[in-house]
């Protein structure tokens, strides 16, 4: 079997990777070929090119770069039907990606896989008519995307969300990060996640720093810790330089080392503020409970505002089909409320569990979505031919 796949971004290349492990489980004599990342290539699959030339966002980003991501639409369409593949499988990153599809299904009917649904059920619900064009078969990572896809005219199978292959740390270890970082067992623990993005490090953190200022000001002894996305340490500094004193946050750098770090705070921590994002899912899965805030710019919030079809952001509260997650969106993220619920969250912190407990089930937590994607792609493949 001969798999083609495409990966433009970290999060796809380790969704990548486990989609090769569970191939190389259930084809041992699979082959792979196309773009691939770190992850994806430390499984024995070489790249086109290195992947960091599609990590772009954003029209500022690649308005300069439009003509070299155009010629590498077209080496990689090229390289694709030249090699013939038995399937392509396109993850995440779908500007770049269906673009390669498109122009494949216009030479050759090759069958066409694409990991990760598009949020059409937050907004732009056309994005799933307009890939049904160039994609026959989806693999989604959330229970109810399944037949907002079908509807669209693809087939479409839930795999489970990687968040729940990713290792927790345990109680010893939570202790023994409290420990290291002058933190006493009994003190009062408090996550701050402004996001990883500067954009939102800049709007969110001085939001954030009130809210804690007043958090910690009705919270006895406790103590503030901020995970920092690898890169991020001078932004998170400039704006942290501005908080109140009495907030002394622990600033904790993460990377591929010291990720046991970050996973140990998650689950040493007793209440959480973070930006909106798979992050909750991060704390779900640590079974941290949360307060959500975000905001962005004035345009940008009155466009998302008209074309939101939910009445929740937090994929926690979305999955559960319960709305516990407090969440403080756009005009609403201000410190006082964000503080209450802070406060609140840290003298109840049952009151989220039951839909934290129902969100991983239904993500598939005791699951190998890798796997799941693996058998997914390789059914779709089969059903395919034969009706070809």
């Amino acid at each position: 079997m001969k798999v083609f796949l495409i990966a433009g971004e970290q999060s796809g290349d380790k969704l990548g990777a486990a989609l090769m492990v569970g191939l190389k489980t259930l084809v041992p004599e699979v082959e792979f070929r196309g773009v691939a990342g770190p992850q994806m290539q430390a499984e024995g699959m070489g790249s086109l090119f290195d992947m960091s030339e599609l990590s772009v966002m954003g029209i500022a980003e690649v308005l300069p770069k439009y003509r070299h991501l155009k010629r590498r639409i077209r080496e990689v369409a090229e390289d694709a039907l030249a090699w013939e593949p038995d399937v392509i499988v396109s993850i995440d990153s779908p500007d770049f990606c269906l673009r390669v599809a498109a122009i494949v299904k216009a030479a050759r009917n090759i069958p066409t896989v694409h990991y990760v649904a598009p949020s059409v059920w937050a907004w732009r619900e056309g994005r799933a008519a307009k890939m049904a064009k160039v994609i026959d078969h989806v693999l989604a990572l959330l229970p109810f995307e399944p037949p907002l896809m079908q509807a669209a005219g693809m087939s479409c199978d839930f795999v489970g969300h990687p968040i729940v292959a990713e290792p927790q740390a345990s109680f010893e270890e939570a202790e023994a990060f409290r420990t290291a970082q002058g933190i006493a067992s009994d003190a009062p623990l408090i996550l701050a996640l402004p996001g990883s993005r500067r954009g939102e490090i800049e709007r969110l953190g001085p939001v954030l720093g009130e809210a804690l200022a007043r958090s910690v000001a009705d919270i006895p002894n406790a103590r503030v810790v901020l995970p920092v996305a690898n890169g991020k340490l001078p932004i998170v500094e400039q704006v942290v330089a501005h908080w109140p004193d009495t907030i002394a946050p622990i600033l904790l750098e993460t990377s591929a080392e010291t990720i046991a770090d970050k996973r140990a705070a998650f689950v040493a921590a007793d209440v959480a503020i973070a930006a909106s994002g798979t992050v909750s899912l991060e704390l779900a899965a640590a079974r941290t409970p949360m307060v959500i805030a975000y905001d962005m710019n004035w345009f940008s919030r009155m466009l998302i505002a008209r074309m939101l079809k939910v009445d929740t952001v937090t994929l926690v509260n979305l999955v559960s089909e319960r709305r516990d997650v407090p969440e403080f969106l756009g005009k609403d993220c201000q410190p006082e409320p964000i503080a209450n619920a802070v406060v609140e969250t840290w003298l109840a912190p049952d009151k989220q569990r039951a839909a934290m407990e129902l969100a991983m089930k239904r993500l598939g937590e005791g699951t190998d979505p890798g796997l799941r994607a693996a058998q997914s792609v390789v059914d779709a493949v089969s059903r395919l031919k034969s009706n070809a």
